[in-house]
């Protein structure tokens, strides 16, 4: 986060809308779409800041970002609570580890040329906004702690269990597999459900994405089902 072009407005650290998404990998495209979808979650003044008019062009006059669009009149500018509240429409490991970055080393760190104040309320201020980040830093583990699965995740589960109950039954060719196939798939799937409290496996956090592969890896037909595995394929060899 050292290289993004440092941007204040009114003695306050914005991000411009290209530099927000740069930042979370991902496309300003994509940063305005949320932003329109979620408009009533944001509020002007303290999630963005809009410039328009007069304060668009003291912006430019400034010269603090020289990258804006000659035809460019309106121009968003994000603030820390802004771009948590684009993290959390992006939902992604990356938006959040971003955005964790932005607060250690970009908003949080203090323009030297902001005026003095007095003891009290600097402290009480740095009090404030050391909670504020706690409180914030805790919701971001939640949420990635309670992030689902992705697509691909939930193909290696779904490969993984079709694996380890075949070879449960002995084999796609065994006389099992095609008589019992769909009640242990069942069996399998009822438990793998139990075991994460979840109502399908789509539904398991992230966090605990290996201990679902070690889970599909290690499972094993019950006793009963398992003696009726090797009934059914003893009674394929008899014959």
């Amino acid at each position: 986060m050292s290289d993004l072009t440092i941007v204040s407005h009114n003695g306050q650290r914005v991000l411009t809308t290209s530099q927000l998404s740069l930042s979370y990998g991902t496309s300003s495209k994509v940063i305005s779409k949320n932003f329109t979808r979620n408009k009533e979650r944001y509020t002007e003044g303290k999630h963005f800041i809009c410039l328009t008019g007069d304060e668009l062009k003291e912006f430019r006059a400034n010269r603090q970002f020289d990258e804006l669009p000659s035809n460019l009149n309106r121009l968003y500018l994000w603030t820390e609570k802004g771009a948590w509240l684009h993290a959390k429409s992006l939902n992604t490991d990356q938006a959040w580890d971003a955005y964790e970055m932005l607060v250690d080393e970009y908003y949080n760190v203090k323009e030297q040329s902001q005026p003095p104040q007095s003891l009290e309320i600097a402290l009480q201020a740095a009090l404030e906004h050391e909670r504020e980040i706690k409180t914030i830093k805790s919701d971001v583990n939640y949420l990635k702690d309670n992030m689902r699965v992705d697509s691909l995740q939930q193909q290696e589960i779904q490969q993984a269990a079709k694996y380890s109950v075949v070879q449960a039954l002995g084999g796609g060719d065994s006389a099992a597999y095609h008589e019992m196939s769909k009640r242990v798939f069942s069996a399998f799937w009822r438990e793998f459900k139990q075991y994460f409290k979840v109502p399908r496996y789509g539904d398991i956090p992230k966090a605990k994405f290996e201990e679902a592969i070690r889970f599909v890896e290690l499972w094993r037909p019950n006793t009963s089902l398992q003696i009726e595995i090797d009934h059914c394929n003893s009674q394929m060899s008899l014959t």
